[in-house]
């Protein structure tokens, strides 16, 4: 097959989508304030205060905390297995290892027995992997959409624009997020992986329709052929039953900053304590005035970022970045083990989020992302206890830890802090 047809397949053309009506790719529509009123109402009152927007979240939600590649690639292949209708996968980086291919036989095994598999893929993020591999996938009957394109002559390419989430949706029932990729950094070493430190999160429960909906906003909005859209969420659905969450996405275009707000809210509603693990720590102004705030408050704030980063440029800036912040009180750790890659959070044990959010410049500015955010204190708790954990793993960072690094480091830390929204 000629590699115009075959990076063709599962797309429509331009003048199609534009036709296609708005609210057909719309994930959030509009409810009667009366309705909004009567959601707000449903949160208990001591947890509206940290929620991002209280009239969305889903009551009926089970969410499970998935520790690394150990858990969360069982439980993801476990789901594909089981598929009956449909496979939605939204991933940065898909690669051609041994783990890219034990998820590309589960998803090809699924398609021939007539599932519908869908999978959206960055272009920079899945740029080691190659072109034919993905053209071989599409042969075996996967739908495949390659997220802007790095080359100028493609269609719908971009550079900076990437699509950074990681979402896969089985059957409208169960779905993932979280900092995982699929590629072997990922696994854990006794499958021949580095073991990763990272963090996942599996959803069900009503939820789930918005994981989908979102994927079917991407896949359209960027050339996938139309397909029909999960059904709309009953907002009274499990009212007062399981967990309370939503899953919450930056757009391409709108709504860029709409996760940092969520962690400035949540921040500022603080009374007690303020747990972050970041693989990427590079707040901007507000997140570190919302933090410094915290403090001032009596809230104990505490942040652990890598020991070592697999960016080096990354590693330099938030190296002044932490110092920065543990001058105004923060409680700053290095994680001592392998790339610490995860994305989590969690305050007063009651506001937590999974998902693939960095606190730095590309994530606010560039990146498509989504997070889980769960509010309450069974999950919180279960947040609060991995992030425990992480703590007796790491080493702390302060102003003695920084004037003891050799003056060329506290330079290089300097000069990168200073190119950080490049970073």
């Amino acid at each position: 097959m000629p590699e115009s047809a075959a990076r063709g397949r599962g797309t429509v053309p331009q003048g199609t989508m534009r036709a296609l009506p708005r609210e057909r790719l719309d994930a959030t529509p509009t409810l009667p304030l009366a309705q909004q009123v009567a959601l707000v109402n449903r949160v208990p009152q001591q947890l509206r205060r940290y929620a991002s927007a209280p009239q969305r979240l889903r009551a009926g939600t089970e969410a499970t905390l998935l520790r690394g590649g150990a858990e969360t690639y069982p439980a993801m292949l476990a789901a594909i297995h089981g598929a009956q209708r449909q496979i939605l996968l939204e991933t940065y980086i898909f690669s051609d290892d041994s783990t890219g291919r034990k998820f590309a036989s589960a998803l090809i095994q699924r398609a021939r027995d007539g599932v519908d598999v869908r999978i959206i893929y960055d272009s920079i993020g899945s740029f080691s992997t190659d072109e034919d591999w993905f053209d071989a996938l599409r042969a075996d009957g996967l739908q495949i959409l390659e997220y802007h394109p790095a080359a100028p002559w493609r269609a719908r390419w971009n550079l900076s624009r990437r699509d950074h989430r990681k979402i896969l949706v089985v059957d409208d029932a169960v779905a993932f997020t979280g900092g995982l990729n699929i590629g072997d950094e990922y696994a854990c070493a006794e499958d021949g992986g580095k073991g990763w430190h990272d963090m996942h999160c599996e959803l069900r429960g009503p939820v789930v329709l918005d994981a989908s909906r979102m994927f079917r906003k991407t896949w359209i909005s960027n050339g996938g052929a139309v397909y029909p859209a999960p059904p709309r969420v009953d907002p009274q659905a499990a009212a007062g039953s399981g967990m309370l969450a939503m899953v919450l996405g930056n757009g391409e275009r709108h709504r860029r900053g709409v996760i940092r707000a969520a962690y400035v809210r949540a921040i500022h509603a603080a009374r007690a304590r303020v747990c972050i693990e970041n693989a990427y720590f590079l707040p901007d102004r507000p997140i570190r005035r919302a933090l410094a705030r915290a403090v001032r408050r009596g809230v104990r704030v505490e942040v652990i970022v890598p020991g070592v980063s697999d960016i080096k440029a990354v590693q330099y800036a938030g190296m002044y970045a932490m110092r920065s912040v543990s001058k105004q009180g923060v409680r700053v750790r290095r994680w001592k083990g392998v790339m610490l890659h995860a994305k989590i959070a969690v305050i007063d044990g009651v506001w937590s989020v999974v998902g693939t959010y960095n606190l730095d410049a590309q994530s606010l500015l560039q990146n498509l992302e989504v997070v889980a955010e769960v509010v309450g204190p069974e999950f919180g708790a279960i947040v609060q206890a991995q992030f425990d954990e992480d703590l007796l793993h790491s080493e702390p960072f302060d102003e003695t830890t920084w004037r003891q690094l050799p003056w060329w480091k506290r330079f290089l830390s300097r000069l990168a802090f200073a190119f950080r929204g490049w970073l």
